[in-house]
Parts: structure tokens; C-alpha cells; sequence
């Protein structure tokens, strides 16, 4: 027998399948998807590789080796869809095979292999009754040992510093029962579990008194989706909600049908809303039993044994980011995606899959229905479900908040008219008023600027000079606290200048600001408030992002202050006012979905305010006030706001009317990249439908440095088809086939990030 393996190396040269002999010893053991080890090369050094197909004979019969060792087993279904993500996502099978393997089980370097996590649990080492016939006869007189013994005899498996609480007996008592042979050491595996620090009960109480019965739009929606869970049939569905309207409540109740159905259900959020609220809600329904969470923030070991309790089949319910679609579920019976529009859900490194889609397919694998949801669509979302006479995505929409509040009032402040007024301040005289009247009531406030740090930029005001990072052509963030320059791109860190290396003048000045600075302004402008920030220089240790927000909800904190982390996913019930410092950041970038991503970002922070009974109030700082997705975000109107910005795509062909192609080119030589990025334009120009797509010259990247690597861009314009995706991976083997290893070049469709 025959297996066709695939080589676990990124080179592209390798993305290509090699034929091994499956030795006697593992007839019946190798499938497609199973991890082996090969021989692979010259030497008989031993490599990871993925059986994608297994046959009866080869072409090469007496030149390939054998199979040396069985590793790991995945789902042909796994394979599958491994295949489908390279064909779609132009990379390697490799790459997206080991997505789905178990973290912390690669092969290579065995010094280094995740190990078990155990504990030493103490056991009687003699019979009961020998034991008993000891303390009878005296041979054991210690009333302490005595002691130590009867709470093991009633208490096998108790750990030391169990037994020296319970027991008030010191360790040196256990390890005499030890030494005298009555007591032994059994090191027992652990499970590292991080919802094993949530109090169970406490949350449990807290949620019984927050039962919630579902609306009439709530109703209507359930029963829709849950309709396609009981026929087994795949559907996308758009869960459009206002923010506060209820989308949580829906999905609990669906995944508890999921799991009357005996079906395993997951459920993906952005990483910054993956929250201690969010998470309370679904322990309380269903236990920290029933549920395995996937995140950036838990170890290795805890990741592993998360896997494994899923594989298992001990854990039925997985919520995550991203990377948890790849779990390795059985019978899904729904699948839900909040915040749909995130962009977190595309990944930034290879493979650069969209989360979406996979679930898609994964879905259509199950026969279950898919679930979008969101306050503010990604607008081909939304295009999908009102285009047509059956539209690929059916709507399902919540127009008013569960709990009967009312959205919070938004007001939009002209900077240019409060800077002509004489206010340098960072907060206009409106939010001012606002802050100081929260104050004085004990209510809280948010306030969100989208910019870490201290200052955007520094500069000489004598000769221009600005401080650029050294490996990466982009201005460093003045921090204050460490008092150093950071490039947010690398991470290069310098000192502070103080003299200008340019023009020796000491005329160096801070422009821009960021999250400290504005800390700071708050300390300054109201010394007796409670602030505290929230960024990604304040989350760096474990569990500092459920702290900082226990805090604030917990404690008498007045103001937070954060980037996109305090947007999503929060409840705070004291929270009445919500500043947002520069609206217009997010405005100022070169991609087609600024208007878009703004009107998202203002519409989300705006729904932090006012949740519960008190009425909220928020505030929008702006040099363009009259921006139109500004405006549909003060009137919290996602159907204008779309309204215009479709016309505007329509006008300019952008998506959805069309797909954007993007191929990027990364190298430490320009000279390469100028050879490489001609080839294939070339070769595109001419084998591209001239009438289907738009193709444009290769050019360097708005961003033409990082990490000492040259960034040129190459943009398509035109409908991604099966005949056009197989001309792009065609016209990559060939760039690689004839080019240097020492360019990479990367082809996304309707990236994320544009620059």
C-alpha cells in the first residue's frame, strides 16, 4: 500500500505530495490524515508529513522509502477542507493541516515536547484492616498520624497541602506515614483548565436572577434557525441586532437546543470580547463542564488540554476566537459567529484564512446552520441577505433593546470650532461639562480614543526631521511611562530624543496623542477621579484584560480610558457617558472600508452607554463632523449608513460589486522584488480575461518597510472565479519555480488590511 504524503515544511517548492511505502506493522493504522514520520532528503533525517492519499500503486516503486512512525489521526473531512483552504487562500496544505492538529504535539524536538501536567495525590499504601491492627496494638501511637490516616481512609487522592489544612497536621507527619510504608505517592494527571478559577455557584445565583424570556423578534429568530436544526440543513443567517437588543440570549438558547439534540455547538467571538461577562453567562447555563474555550491568551499546556478534552468528546460546547473553528468537534449541530464584521476573524499570517468562510464550509460539512451576528453588518453581509430573490444569507432583525431601554443620545462635536473658541484641550467644553456632571451623580464613563501611547509622532519644529523606526519606514509612539520610542510594527524600542540628528536643535516636539497622554489629561483636568486604562500596553500579564475590567466594574472606578478593548462585548449598567476623543483616525487610512469601519467602530462604543435603566449620553469629537458615516453613527442608523456606502462601491466597483486582489511582495532586496512583481504582471496581463478583471502595476506599498523588508503591492480588480483562482496558483508555482527563495510573495482576495 501506497500513502501519498505532503511534507510539513512552508517552502513552496514543497507544496507538492511525495509517495512512501506503508510498512506491514501499520496496514490498517494509516489513513488519509494521519501525522507521520518519513525520511525525507539525502540524509535519513526524520520529518513530519500528512497522508492526503492512499493507493495501490506507485511510479517510483523501487526509489521512495517506507513510513517510520504513526504520530497523530485527522478526519478526512479534515483533509478536505484543508485542500479547499489552499486552493482558496493560495498557500500551502501543510500550513493548513496544522491548524488542526493538537497544540503543542509537533515532532520535532522531542527535548522540548509539551509534557502532562500532574500532581502528587496521597493513598493508603496497606489494607485497612492492617492498618487498624497497627493503631490496636500501638505500633502506631501518634494521635496525628492517627489522625492523618483517618482522613485518608475517608479522603484517597487528597493532595498535601489539602491534608495539612483539613487535618492541621504538618508535611513532616505525612512524609514520616510515608517513609514507614502506610501511606503512598500516586503522581496523577491534571487537566489544565483556565475556567477552573471561576466560582461556579456565585455565577450560577447571579444568573438565575437574570433569566431572560425571549421577545417576539427575539422568538421569531430562534424559531427560524432552530427550524434548520431540526431538519439538519445548512442556512446562513444574519442576526441583525441593535446593541443591547438580546443576540446573546438567542444564541444560549440555541446551543442549548444543539445540546438536546446530542450535537456539539461552537461559537466564535473577536479575542477582546471574549470577556469574564460573556463567558459568566455560559458556564451559568451550562457548566464549565460542557464547555472548552481557545484563545491567545492561554498556554500552550492549557490549549492541549482544552484539545483534548474536545477530542474526547468531554467538552460539547467551544467558544474562541479565530483559530477555534479548527477544533476538532463531532456532529455540529450550529455554529454562531458574533460580531461578524470584526476583522480580527481574517488572519494577518499564513495561512490568511477568513474565519467565515471556513465556518461555512465546516457547516455545510454538518448540514447545520450558520449564524452571523451583529449590530453594524459587514456590509457584504448585509448585501448578501436584501440582493436577489434568494439571497445567500436569510435576515433576521432585532430592532429594539431587550430590556426595554432606550439608545443612548449622541451628540457630535465640531473640533475646528472648539479649537477657534480658544480649547487646546483634548476634551471639548461639552464633554468636559459632561464627565464633571458624572462625577458629581457617582455614575461611570468611557472614554475611547483608537491610539496607544503618548504621542503619534515626534518631530523637530526646526528642521522637520520625524523619528522613524530603523527597521520599518513608519513613525515610533512616543510612551511616557517607560519614557522610550516604540514602533508599533516590530516592536523596536529607543530612548527619547532630546537633540534633533538631523539639525542639532533642541527643538524637538510631541504631535498626536494616544491613551496615555489622555490619562494623563484626565489626572490633570480631574485629580479626584477614579481612571483607569485599558490598551495593549496594560493587558501584557495573563489575566490583566479580566482584571482591569473587574475593577472597573467592581470597584469605585469613575472613568475608563482604552482603545478598541473597551468596545465590545461589555455590560456595565452605571455607565451613562461615553466619549469618543478623534473619530476621524479611523477615517484618514488608504482602504476602501474606512467609511465602514468607522461607522462600526462609533456605533459599537456608542452602545456601551446607557444599558440598563439610566439614560445614556455619548459624545463624538471630530474635525470632519459631516461625514456621513459619522452621521449615521450619531443617528444609529445602520440602513442609511449602508444606503450610501453601497452607491459609493457601486460607483467605484468595490466589494461586493467586485472582488479585490492584492499580491503582496516582501523581500530585503528591492531588485527582486521589481523582477518578480514584472514577471507576474506580465504573465496576469496576459492570461487574465482582459473584460473580467482590471489589472494595475505593481507599486510600493503605502507602508514600504517592516522589519527591514521592502513592501511593494500589486492590485486586481474583477469577480474571483474557480478559472481565476486556478490561473493565480498556477502563476504562483511558476514565480517560485523561477525566482529566489529569498522573495515572498502573498496573494489575498478583499483583504483586511490594505497597506
Amino acid at each position: 500500500m501506497i500513502a501519498e504524503v505532503i511534507i510539513n515544511r512552508t517552502a513552496k517548492k514543497l507544496n507538492r505530495t511525495f509517495d512512501y511505502h506503508i510498512p506491514r506493522e501499520l496496514e490498517g493504522l494509516i489513513f488519509v490524515g494521519s501525522k507521520v514520520l518519513v525520511p525525507f532528503g539525502k540524509g535519513e533525517k526524520l520529518e513530519e508529513a500528512f497522508v492526503v492519499k492512499l493507493k495501490e500503486t506507485t511510479n517510483y516503486e523501487n526509489q521512495i522509502k517506507s513510513i517510520q512512525r504513526l504520530e497523530e489521526q485527522l478526519k478526512e473531512e479534515q483533509i478536505r477542507l484543508a485542500r479547499w483552504m489552499a486552493k482558496r487562500y493560495f498557500c500551502n496544505l501543510s500550513d493548513c493541516i496544522k491548524l488542526m492538529l493538537t497544540p503543542g504535539t509537533k515532532t520535532k524536538d522531542k527535548q522540548k515536547r509539551l509534557q502532562d501536567k500532574t500532581q502528587n495525590k496521597i493513598y493508603l499504601a496497606k489494607d485497612i484492616k492492617e492498618l487498624e491492627f497497627n493503631i490496636e496494638t500501638k505500633k502506631i501511637k501518634s494521635e496525628k498520624q492517627k489522625k492523618v490516616l483517618y482522613f485518608i481512609q475517608n479522603n484517597e487522592g487528597a493532595t498535601i497541602p489539602e491534608i495539612e489544612m483539613l487535618t492541621d497536621c504538618s508535611r513532616g507527619i505525612v512524609n514520616t506515614l510515608i517513609k514507614n510504608g502506610y501511606l503512598k505517592i500516586v503522581q496523577e494527571k491534571i487537566e489544565r483548565n483556565p475556567l477552573n478559577v471561576k466560582d461556579i455557584e456565585k455565577i450560577q445565583k447571579k444568573e438565575e436572577t437574570n433569566q431572560l424570556v425571549l421577545t417576539k423578534e427575539q422568538s421569531r429568530a430562534y424559531q427560524k434557525i432552530e427550524q434548520k436544526m431540526v431538519e439538519n440543513k445548512y442556512q446562513s443567517y444574519l442576526l441583525f441586532g441593535v446593541t443591547g437588543s438580546g443576540k446573546t440570549e438567542i444564541y444560549l438558547q440555541l446551543i442549548r437546543k444543539a445540546r438536546n439534540q446530542e450535537k456539539t455547538a461552537i461559537l466564535l467571538v473577536p479575542e477582546i470580547s471574549l470577556t469574564p461577562q460573556m463567558l459568566d453567562r455560559f458556564i451559568a447555563r451550562f457548566g464549565k463542564e460542557e464547555i472548552a474555550i481557545l484563545h491567545s491568551k492561554l498556554s500552550m499546556g492549557e490549549r492541549h488540554d482544552q484539545w483534548i478534552r474536545i477530542q474526547e468528546k468531554k467538552a460539547k460546547i467551544i467558544i474562541g476566537a479565530r483559530s477555534a473553528i479548527f477544533a476538532p468537534v463531532e456532529k455540529v449541530g450550529i455554529i454562531i459567529i458574533d460580531e461578524e464584521h470584526d476583522s480580527s476573524y481574517t488572519s494577518a499570517s499564513d495561512p490568511k484564512y477568513d474565519a467565515k468562510e471556513v465556518a461555512k464550509q465546516i457547516a455545510k460539512q454538518n448540514n447545520c446552520p450558520l449564524v452571523l451576528g451583529s449590530a453594524t453588518p459587514d456590509i457584504k453581509t448585509y448585501y448578501d441577505s436584501i440582493e436577489g430573490n434568494q439571497p445567500k444569507v436569510e435576515l433576521l432583525k432585532l430592532t429594539k433593546r431587550a430590556n426595554h431601554s432606550s439608545l443612548p443620545e449622541v451628540q457630535v462635536v465640531d473640533l475646528k470650532i472648539e479649537l477657534a473658541s480658544g480649547n487646546r484641550s483634548m476634551l471639548s467644553m461639552d464633554l468636559y461639562r459632561h464627565i464633571e456632571e458624572n462625577l458629581k451623580q457617582k455614575k461611570q464613563t468611557i472614554l475611547f480614543l483608537n491610539r496607544r501611547g503618548y504621542a503619534t509622532f515626534i518631530m523637530c519644529r526646526n528642521c522637520g526631521y520625524t523619528v522613524k523606526c530603523k527597521n520599518c519606514n513608519i513613525s515610533m509612539t512616543y510612551h511616557s511611562y517607560e519614557k522610550k520610542l516604540k514602533c508599533h510594527y516590530c516592536g523596536q524600542e529607543e530612548k527619547v530624543l532630546t537633540i534633533c540628528p538631523n539639525c542639532h536643535s533642541d527643538k524637538i516636539r510631541y504631535f498626536g496623542t494616544g491613551t496615555q497622554k489622555l490619562e494623563q489629561e484626565i489626572n490633570k483636568q480631574f485629580p479626584k477621579a477614579q481612571t483607569i486604562r485599558m490598551d495593549i500596553d496594560t493587558v501584557t500579564k495573563k489575566n490583566s484584560h479580566e482584571e482591569i475590567l473587574n475593577r472597573f466594574k467592581n470597584e469605585p472606578i469613575d472613568i475608563l480610558i482604552g482603545t478598541q478593548m473597551v468596545v465590545k462585548g461589555h455590560h456595565f449598567p452605571k455607565v451613562t457617558l461615553v466619549g469618543v476623543i478623534a473619530a476621524d483616525s479611523s477615517l484618514n487610512i488608504d482602504d476602501y472600508r474606512a467609511n465602514e469601519r468607522t461607522f462600526q467602530i462609533l456605533t459599537q462604543v456608542a452602545g456601551r452607554a446607557g444599558r440598563e435603566n439610566l439614560p445614556g449620553k455619548v459624545i463624538i469629537q471630530s474635525y470632519n463632523p459631516e461625514s456621513f458615516s459619522i452621521q449615521c453613527a450619531k443617528e444609529q442608523n445602520y440602513e442609511k449608513f449602508y444606503e450610501t456606502e453601497i452607491t459609493l462601491r457601486k460607483q467605484l466597483k468595490y466589494p461586493p460589486f467586485c472582488d479585490i486582489i492584492v499580491i503582496k511582495f516582501n523581500s530585503e532586496q528591492e531588485k527582486k522584488i521589481i523582477q518578480a512583481s514584472k514577471w507576474i504582471y506580465e504573465y496576469l496581463k496576459n492570461n487574465l480575461d482582459k473584460e473580467q478583471f482590471q489589472v494595475f502595476k505593481p507599486m510600493p506599498a503605502p507602508i514600504d518597510k517592516i522589519q527591514n523588508k521592502i513592501r511593494w503591492r500589486m492590485i486586481i480588480k474583477g469577480n474571483m472565479q474557480n478559472s481565476a483562482n486556478i490561473i493565480l496558483n498556477e502563476c504562483l508555482k511558476k514565480v517560485y519555480e523561477k525566482r529566489s527563495k529569498d522573495i515572498k510573495i502573498a496573494i489575498e482576495v478583499n483583504p483586511n488590511n490594505m497597506m
